[in-house]
């Protein structure tokens, strides 16, 4: 394989380049760089795609943009006729990953899996094209391996490899309890690689161990060697913490577009050469302007945002409703006018009601601890007042609006 790049022309050079440059940008580690080259050098002679994996346990069905880095990566490929092999771990997915955990993760059922994989299918059509991926479910060939087929694999590594990762070696430690399947789940996935000959796997930083045993894996069978593309987590809209909806600093990918829109123009200053490296859609060349535009002052943080959160809106609504979304947020956040179409409920209780309460019956805020917190931050208004007092009775009258925050409004008709 490494005469491949010696075989190539100039003109199948420069693509390799072109193309190797796609893929590594914005991307934490390379595992080995050479040899991915090599890989693309290689497609390009025999005009063969790559098979491209990318692993999924489906132990949560609601998709927000960090998981789409991952996603935008393998669009890339895609775009380049690679094939993309998506492994629904429906197997591994009733073991759960250990990654990251303190404890043994929650066994999911057979119902659970299967509805979880099917969201994750459905939502991930929004960045990839389904019809040009190679979907599997582990189960096919992990469920039909006997006894002793396991015993093999499992001799493939020993314990000490194994507790090399910092989860178990933590957990160790500190005196809990690790159970002897959770040690199977790298040899899983790794066995994954195996079977379906994957040429390149592509996973999180947090995944390093997991992807790096396909490789493993792949030489004990005698099999050509994955590289890996590991790419960094992105952390959520408190600019600290990894996007999770657990932590509720995530943007979904179905929030509904106006909420997707605001919700991105929170985004820190700090991380926003972040986003648009591995979460928009825009192309390599116009990410690099972006991030010249953005150090050097030419373009101010918040007309990235905007451009951020249009792009965002566009992927996974359309044209229209980003424009509507821009329109929105234009109207309410910079002009401070109410939006043009506000959700109405109908009221039909006490015409006298406490605003603490009102706001909680409306469910706009989960509690009246929260709620009288909002109020204390200035966050709550009535008909474009903003409310100061928390033990405020108001009079509910044909038309009250009432926002909760900077994108929560509800009208109140009688």
């Amino acid at each position: 394989m490494n005469k491949n790049i010696e075989q190539l022309s100039a003109v199948q050079k420069k693509e390799m380049e072109r193309q190797y440059a796609l893929y590594a940008n914005g991307v934490s580690e390379i595992i080995p760089a050479l040899e991915l080259k090599q890989k693309i050098a290689k497609s390009l002679l025999e005009k063969k795609p790559l098979k491209v994996k990318l692993g999924l346990d489906p132990s949560a069905p609601d998709v927000h943009i960090g998981h789409t880095v991952v996603l935008q990566k393998l669009k890339q490929f895609q775009q380049h006729g690679h094939m993309i092999q998506l492994i629904v771990g429906d197997f591994t997915g009733k073991i759960g990953d250990p990654t990251g955990k303190s404890a043994a993760r929650k066994q999911l059922t057979d119902e659970e899996v299967k509805h979880n994989a099917q969201t994750y299918v459905e939502q991930f059509g929004k960045v990839l094209d389904m019809e040009k991926v190679e979907l599997h479910y582990n189960s096919r060939w992990l469920s039909a391996l006997n006894f002793e087929e396991v015993v093999r694999l499992a001799g493939s590594i020993t314990v000490a490899r194994l507790l090399e990762r910092n989860d178990f070696s933590q957990r160790i430690s500190a005196g809990k309890p690790i159970s002897l399947h959770e040690f199977f789940y790298p040899l899983m996935q790794g066995y994954d690689s195996v079977v379906l000959e994957s040429d390149i796997e592509l996973g999180g930083t947090d995944q390093h161990f997991n992807v790096l045993m396909g490789r493993q894996l792949q030489e004990h069978y005698q099999k050509e060697k994955q590289a890996v593309i590991l790419l960094p987590l992105l952390e959520g809209l408190d600019g600290v913490e990894k996007m999770s909806k657990s932590k509720g600093n995530y943007i979904g990918i179905q929030d509904e577009p106006n909420d997707m829109f605001g919700k991105t123009m929170s985004i820190p200053d700090e991380l926003i050469a972040k986003y648009i490296d591995l979460a928009t859609s825009f192309d390599l060349k116009k990410k690099t302007q972006l991030k010249i535009d953005l150090k050097c002052g030419k373009l101010h943080p918040r007309d990235a945002k905007v451009m951020i959160a249009e792009n965002f809106v566009t992927m996974f609504h359309g044209r229209k409703p980003a424009e509507g979304a821009v329109h929105h947020f234009q109207q309410v956040f910079q002009h401070k006018k109410l939006p043009e179409e506000i959700p109405a409920v109908v009221w039909k209780k006490a015409s006298e009601i406490s605003v603490v309460d009102l706001i909680v019956e409306l469910g706009l805020l989960p509690s009246k601890s929260e709620a009288r917190k909002m109020i204390q931050n200035g966050g709550i208004k009535l008909n474009g007042e903003k409310v100061t007092n928390i033990s405020l009775e108001i009079e509910i009258k044909n038309d009250t609006i009432i926002q909760v925050g900077k994108r929560k409004f509800l009208k109140l008709t009688l």
